[in-house]
């Protein structure tokens, strides 16, 4: 039986609670922590849990009936949490974003090394059927070496949404909607096509004048013989996000679409519907996902630890979105092309580093410690 601590129990843990409660036989929580303790209690009566509240999760770190440390508290902690928690002797499973700053991620992972446990971060829409099936279809090459991918991650956000009192500060944030919303589909990339070998970005605030942070941005990433380009945005109605592919043979993505073209003799297209029909079949033939999102990722690390492997998704994993995140903000906070891997002098390896460069589009002038506790949007299905 695997014992669980849940840190952090604001919008996010009612993702996280009841992928815990999926598995009864094989994990229990046994401890939730966060800075308002009636925000825990509140969730562990409305979940029916029943375990014990802490205030601090420095007070759960010498216990030995804790295995693994959920982590689901707002980024600018996430590195302490996580490197007190893995030091301590636990296991780690960190929200997205895994980190404000690769210096802490590396520090994150250094921690993993030296402690032997695991760390695993979340990027749960590998774990749904057609993001599994995507990867797996450009994996197999019949849609022919990719062109161009592009990356919606359009979503919308009112203007009292950066009310909450850690939202819309790059110090507590670490970010804008690149970080906290894109980060789903910037994993989507890194893991399908690698880092990149440059990123060149521009990034602003159109809509939330409460926010220091930028609420869209618009990045182009260079790859061997392919572009991609990245839309990250908390302005766009619908909510609309993709991950699509153009491929020499065929255009493939997520939502499913594909398109084939063949030239005529004169260079104009001719739509290729046996390929089509080809792709579509391999596609559907493909495994569905037992156990999908938030639900499917804890259930992967739960296997992991019975089993004394790594986990699908890895604080390399993690560190990886986050540099190309980085370069995303260099890029558009100096106005340049920024090329890959970002070392560590770079001014932008660091949180301080960075939040000495990057703009601050307005002063935050609300902080409210609650906005309620409604249910929020997670992204697509991608169906």
């Amino acid at each position: 039986m695997i014992r669980v601590a849940v840190v952090g129990t604001g919008n996010i843990s009612r993702a996280h609670i009841p992928a815990w409660l999926t598995f009864p036989d094989r994990a229990r929580i046994v401890a939730m922590v966060d800075i308002f303790p009636e925000k825990a209690v509140e969730k562990s009566r409305e979940f029916g849990v029943d375990c014990e509240i802490f205030d601090d999760h420095l007070k759960i770190l010498d216990r030995d009936d804790i295995d693994v440390v959920d982590i689901c508290t707002p980024p600018f902690c996430h590195a302490e949490i996580a490197i007190n928690s893995l030091r301590a002797g636990k296991n780690v499973i960190v929200e997205k974003p895994m980190a404000a700053s690769l210096e802490e991620c590396d520090l994150m992972l250094r921690a993993e090394r030296e402690s032997g446990k695991t760390l695993a971060c979340i990027a749960q829409n590998r774990f749904r059927t057609p993001i599994a099936r995507l990867k797996a279809m450009l994996d197999s090459g019949m849609a022919g070496p990719v062109r161009h991918a592009q990356i919606d991650s359009l979503w919308w956000r009112g203007h009292c949404y950066y009310d909450l009192w850690w939202r819309g500060l790059w110090t507590k944030e670490g970010g804008g909607c690149t970080l906290n919303h894109a980060v789903h589909h910037i994993d989507m990339l890194g893991w399908m096509m690698g880092l990149p070998q440059s990123v060149t970005a521009m990034m602003a605030n159109t809509a939330h004048d409460n926010a220091e942070i930028e609420d869209l941005s618009v990045a182009v990433f260079q790859y061997p013989g392919a572009l991609a380009t990245a839309t990250s945005s908390v302005v766009h109605h619908g909510e609309e996000q993709q991950v699509q592919f153009q491929c020499e043979k065929a255009r493939i993505g997520a939502p499913w679409k594909p398109y084939a073209s063949i030239s005529k003799p004169n260079g104009f297209p001719e739509r290729n519907d046996a390929l089509e029909a080809e792709l579509t079949e391999r596609y559907e033939s493909l495994p569905e996902i037992e156990h999908e999102a938030h639900t499917g990722e804890i259930e992967n690390v739960i296997s992991a630890i019975e089993r004394g492997v790594k986990p699908d998704i890895t604080g390399i994993d993690g560190r990886r979105t986050i540099e190309m995140i980085t370069a995303i903000y260099k890029s558009g906070a100096l106005r340049e092309t920024v090329a890959l891997p970002i070392s560590k002098d770079d001014p932008f390896y660091t949180v301080s580093g960075m939040l000495a460069k990057v703009p601050h589009f307005y002063e935050k002038t609300t902080s409210h410690s609650s906005l309620g506790d409604a249910v929020i949007t997670v992204g697509s299905d991608y169906k």
